[in-house]
């Protein structure tokens, strides 16, 4: 059989299997479960998935099923990795790749890596240190690090821990009265991106996994959550509204006022057609982030991966491109690359290592998958990451 036909036949079992009744009787939180190995100390973890177990045993239930958790049966978050399997590299040899440079910029700062910490919120909940921990790991290891709405720790806390401006996502609860006081208290920071999220709009009520964690979770809940789930402390990022939890309806016409409302870039996060990725640039947009929020987001059943390969082509590199959901080696990093994604954000694969280890986790986390994508760098050809085009990969 030849390699390509063996690919072709992997990747055929994958989505047999992710369609199987026997896969979708699994949760996200379940599936979890499955992958690696627990580490006592973060340098024993020989790839992310260890850290993935040794934060499992540490997180408790709900919590934990809050962080695996998709949608529904959880077919976009299995897809978003069954979808890496349909794409592969085409090395070319007899290049020196004995200094390869991962180093990439981004708002004409240069970054050692395209590897982005996407916002995630609530990150005490899986560390007491949360997102102070992750700041300082960001700025041990100098990554760029976009802070979620919903963080436990205010933004002027994290940014004074990371030393540098953060770029901070926004959600749109409390009215424009709430979005106007995010804004302002971004900029303040120095915050040079503001990043509007637009795939939550049909809310988070059909995350079963989280829902059946919740139920195998024996700690009293109402200590730190009222009978909707929601937390009782007030979020330090969202404060300042007309104390509805409700947010906004997303539109084209929000899009323009958010813009007109801040001094900051815009960028869209959650955009999986070329439709929209044309509409955005069109609208003045500064960035695009291809995301199907990790799979927590709709119920689409395709893999962002996939969404990249379709947007990139729309975009033409008239805004920056960026991409999440689903990257867990650095040869994901390497095929969203090669797709046409100017840099990566990761989610759970920091937070894996911030839930394992704090801060020391993060940090082993970053060094994992920058060692991956340079040992992809290396074994394909290409000693920059502009050496990374188009013709370095293919579809199986």
């Amino acid at each position: 059989m030849t390699s390509q036909a063996a690919a072709h036949n992997r990747r055929k079992f994958l989505q047999f299997l992710a369609a199987s009744p026997l896969c979708n009787a699994l949760s996200g939180f379940e599936l979890a479960q499955a992958s690696g190995q627990t580490v006592s100390s973060p340098a024993d973890a020989i790839d992310i998935f260890d850290l993935q177990a040794t934060a499992q045993q540490n997180i408790p239930p709900a919590h934990w099923g809050y962080l695996a958790t998709g949608v529904n049966d959880d077919s976009t978050l299995r897809a978003n990795r069954v979808a890496f399997e349909k794409y592969y590299m085409r090395t070319r040899r007899m290049i020196d790749v004995s200094n390869v440079d991962t180093s990439v910029e981004i708002l004409g700062q240069r970054w050692p890596t395209p590897i982005v910490l996407a916002p995630v919120g609530s990150q005490r909940a899986f560390h007491p240190d949360g997102e102070i921990a992750s700041a300082l790991a960001a700025k041990s290891r100098n990554h760029l690090q976009v802070l979620s709405t919903v963080t436990s720790t205010a933004i002027e806390d994290v940014t004074a821990a990371r030393e540098a401006p953060l770029w901070f996502q926004l959600y749109t609860m409390g009215g424009w009265q709430g979005v106007r006081a995010r804004l302002r208290r971004a900029e303040a920071t120095g915050c040079p991106v503001v990043v509007f999220t637009v795939d939550l709009s049909g809310g988070t009520d059909s995350r079963h996994s989280l829902q059946r964690a919740v139920k195998s979770d024996t700690r009293d809940c109402a200590v730190c959550h009222d009978g909707t789930g929601i937390a009782a402390r007030p979020k330090p990022m969202v404060v300042g509204g007309d104390g509805s939890n409700e947010r906004a309806h997303l539109t084209w016409d929000f899009l323009d006022q958010l813009k007109q409302e801040t001094t900051m870039q815009v960028y869209v996060k959650g955009i999986v057609t070329a439709e929209d990725a044309e509409r955005c640039v069109q609208h003045g947009v500064d960035g695009i982030i291809v995301s199907n929020h990790g799979g927590r987001g709709d119920d689409s059943g395709r893999g962002a991966i996939d969404s990249l390969a379709e947007v990139a082509p729309a975009v033409r590199g008239r805004v920056p491109l960026l991409m999440d959901s689903g990257i867990r080696r650095g040869n994901d990093i390497f095929k969203a690359l090669a797709l046409g994604a100017d840099a990566v954000m990761i989610g759970r694969s920091y937070i894996w290592g911030l839930g394992a280890f704090g801060q020391p986790g993060v940090e082993q986390a970053l060094q994992i998958l920058t060692d991956e994508l340079r040992v992809a760098m290396q074994s394909f050809g290409t000693a920059t990451i502009a050496d990374i085009t188009g013709e370095r990969i293919g579809v199986a």
